[in-house]
Parts: C-alpha cells; sequence; structure tokens
C-alpha cells in the first residue's frame, strides 16, 4: 500500500515527525506498537491542546488501526486533525505515514481516532471555548 512521495502528505504538515530507533523494535522487525500509540498520543495531544486553548487529557482511543508494519529506518510523520468538538472533548484523527527508502516511498501505517478533555486548574473537565469566525 505504497504511493509516490507526496501524494499522502501533499499540502499536510506533520504535527510530529520521529525516526524510531533500534531499541523500538519487537522480535518481529517491526517497531512496537505501543511505542506507535506512544507517538499519536503526544501528537494529539499537541493538536488537542491548541484547539482548547489548555491542558488536555486523553480520555479515549475511540479506533486504531495498524495497517502496515513500520520498519527501522522509517520517518514517521503523523498528521491530525479535528474530527469533532464536543462540551468538554474533542475528537483528533490521526495518521502516521512512514517515509521509506530516503524519501522514495510513503505508507500509510496507522490510523487513529483519540478523545482528550480539556481540563481547569483543579484537573477537572472544563468546557471548551471556540473563539467564533469572523465576519
Amino acid at each position: 500500500m505504497s504511493e509516490p512521495t507526496g501524494s499522502l502528505t501533499a499540502g499536510r504538515e506533520p504535527v510530529l515527525r520521529v525516526v524510531p530507533a533500534p531499541a523500538d523494535i519487537n522480535s518481529n522487525g517491526h517497531i512496537f506498537g505501543g511505542w506507535v500509540l506512544a507517538q499519536m498520543d503526544i501528537a494529539g495531544g499537541i493538536v488537542a491542546g491548541r484547539e482548547v486553548q489548555g491542558p488536555c487529557a486523553t480520555v479515549a482511543i475511540e479506533t486504531m488501526q495498524f495497517l502496515a508494519p513500520i520498519l527501522l529506518r522509517d520517518i514517521i510523520s503523523i498528521y491530525g486533525e479535528v474530527e469533532r468538538v464536543g462540551r468538554t472533548s474533542i475528537a483528533i484523527r490521526l495518521d502516521v505515514i512512514a517515509t521509506r527508502g530516503r524519501g522514495a516511498e510513503e505508507v500509510r501505517v496507522t490510523s487513529g481516532l483519540f478523545t482528550f478533555v480539556a481540563l481547569d486548574e483543579n484537573h477537572r473537565p472544563r468546557p471548551i471555548v471556540r473563539e467564533a469566525p469572523l465576519a
């Protein structure tokens, strides 16, 4: 399921870009799923924190799909966008793209929907205040 370079990421800016280390490899020669999950949670927290304009915490992973293995020497780019906003929570769609072969190939490796809740100073859920669009 590889694509020509740029077709999966055209016009998109990654939230996070990471290179897995040899210690992140499992016995099959692929990157641990838990490592990928942690990187996605970090990227989702960055997007959610910007959107809610403050601290937030992960409360759910609604869907998660491992589509293809991540290999040693892949460069991992994580892209995130807001899928929905509730009263205190926000759902962020995260896509992980591996760049391989010195940039010759892009592979969508993982996708997930992470939900975060906005937190107040007491670490309790707080309402999300969205700025009104400019007229």
